[in-house]
């Protein structure tokens, strides 16, 4: 089991009786239940898992294809086979949860329907490792005609079964479910052979990508700077005031603390305004709930310098380019998304790419759903900037929360209550 897996496990203790033995199937199975998010956690829902299948068969298809095409050139095909893998089997084994078909029972009946095929697995099966006693030798994931011929029988195996369930004639005929199912773990577990893909490490990676989004316990993680002398510490509380002003036909920001300006006034920079004059709060919304942020280390003049190779790269300028360009990136993306007004969740490709943007960095080791709540609560304050164009931003790293506070006049600094 790989080290990300066991520590997410470990943490979220409820979900997984042995963090350190392989994972079984009946428990990866009773896991999905734990993240379900469809709202339809019975068999009337089976219909949105078997599209959640079918697509995710069409992405492994779909990465194949790039592969075969491109060759040297699409160098991610192993990360996206894995992941693409790992969501295939959430939503089988969701799927077989929801008709009452443990999947270790699944697992035992397609290994006697192989006899057919080389079948590398024992007799009954408890663990994904069972399935692959050979997986350790795996070079995958591999591509080519047979991949290709394994797939599509899969895809076929999955179409099959969905245009039944749309058409009403099986949802009433648990055996006939209950065989198509086995079927397709079936060519699933053939499809994984012939790609030399382990399941074991596709349902692991699913496990960690799943519990970095929807965790049972939320657990926060130390502060960076934590064990910093204090005078190289992100302050715990701040007060940073927004404050918009006008000269001629241009409008500016100003962002000041404790009395003093932070950088310096800033504009929309663009022919159509648009606010980012204000897109600073973002930068106080990753401090106060990731935090992290070294353009405002930057502002603020409070580097790590007391360990050199933490002030070059955590807290050097390349470090805060990519800040700077993570925040602009989800700034315009959430402006085509009305500033995510009405959301409650961010869209997973969005998540996936800011992890991508920061890897190699400190911040790297904060989950998904940190970031998630970064950008929503940034942009929660965002609008009431944008409505109000003055106001305090206040933030706390200890509750890792960001608020927002009117000023009637900002000359006067007649402050109202946090919202």
């Amino acid at each position: 089991m790989t080290t990300d897996a066991r520590a997410l496990m470990r943490q979220q203790g409820s979900l997984f009786a042995e963090a350190d033995s392989p994972l079984g199937l009946d428990e990866y199975q009773q896991f999905t239940a734990k993240t379900d998010r469809s709202g339809k956690p019975n068999i009337a829902g089976m219909g949105f898992v078997l599209l959640g299948l079918f697509g995710e068969v069409g992405s492994l298809l779909s990465a194949l294809k790039k592969k075969q095409r491109d060759k040297d050139a699409f160098v991610s095909y192993h990360d996206e086979v894995i992941e693409e893998l790992g969501d295939a089997l959430w939503y089988f084994a969701n799927g077989a949860l929801r008709a009452g078909l443990p999947l270790s029972q699944i697992a035992e009946r397609a290994r006697l329907s192989l006899a057919d095929w080389n079948y590398r697995g024992v007799a009954g099966a408890t663990t994904f490792v069972d399935l692959q006693q050979h997986e350790s030798l795996f070079e995958g994931p591999v591509e080519g005609d047979l991949v290709e011929r394994s797939l599509l029988a899969l895809a076929g195996r999955v179409g099959v079964l969905l245009s039944d369930w749309s058409g009403g004639g099986i949802r009433g005929n648990g055996d006939r479910l209950s065989a198509d199912l086995v079927e397709i773990f079936r060519a699933l577990l053939v499809a994984a052979d012939d790609a030399q893909v382990s399941l074991d490490i596709a349902a692991q990676h699913n496990v960690v990508k799943s519990l970095g989004r929807w965790p049972e316990k939320q657990v926060w993680g130390s502060l960076f700077d934590e064990d910093f002398p204090e005078y190289e510490q992100l302050p715990r509380v701040m007060r940073v005031e927004f404050i918009e002003r006008s000269v001629g036909e241009r409008r500016h920001v100003v962002m000041r603390y404790n009395g003093v300006n932070l950088g310096n006034p800033l504009t929309d920079n663009r022919h159509q305004p648009d606010n980012y004059r204000y897109h600073d709060v973002l930068h106080l919304a990753f401090a106060a709930i990731l935090g992290w942020s070294p353009t405002l280390r930057a502002l603020l003049r409070i580097k790590r310098k007391s360990r050199p190779e933490i002030d070059e790269n955590e807290d050097g300028a390349r470090a805060s380019i990519i800040e700077e360009g993570v925040s602009t990136w989800i700034f315009n993306h959430g402006l085509r998304h009305g500033a995510f007004r009405n959301a409650k969740s961010l869209d997973y490709g969005l998540l996936k790419a800011v992890h991508e943007l920061v890897k190699g960095y400190e911040v790297e080791q904060r989950p998904l759903w940190q970031w998630e709540r970064a950008i929503l609560e940034g942009f929660r304050v965002f609008r009431e900037l944008r409505e109000h164009r003055s106001g305090v931003v206040a933030i706390d790293l200890n509750s890792r929360s960001i608020g927002f506070e009117k000023i009637n006049d900002p000359s006067l600094g007649d402050r109202q209550e946090i919202r």
